[in-house]
């Protein structure tokens, strides 16, 4: 049987890289950042606020609710979006450690 590559990486690797990659777009930090401002945000206000079409700004928060950094609930003809405590908190425990981990190497092991 051969070994895949994405079985050479734990879950907690393939985790944070999963949203790293939904948060590695500018615009994508730009509406969380937006959401962190604000308790809730509808999707219109989002567009008004960045430089973006209705579209593109849509598929971010797709990407954005697909990892679980964002939900939303529609209301009516709206979908009104937030950030996922859940998420924020999932983050916090994938990326403390590995942050504190590069500090403490870059403090020790640098040339």
């Amino acid at each position: 049987m051969a070994i895949t590559k994405a079985k050479l990486f734990n879950i907690s690797q393939k985790r944070a890289a999963e949203l790293m990659k939904a948060l590695g777009h500018p615009a994508r930090i730009a509406i969380i950042e937006l959401l962190a401002e604000r308790e809730t945000c509808i999707c219109g206000d989002i567009t008004q606020e960045l430089p973006l079409a209705q579209s593109t700004v849509s598929q971010h928060l797709k990407a954005l609710k697909k990892a679980g950094i964002i939900k939303g609930e529609i209301d009516g003809v709206r979908t009104c979006y937030c950030l996922d405590e859940e998420g924020i908190a999932e983050m916090e425990k994938l990326f403390k450690p590995l942050l504190t981990n590069l500090t403490t190497a870059t403090q020790e092991n640098c040339c």
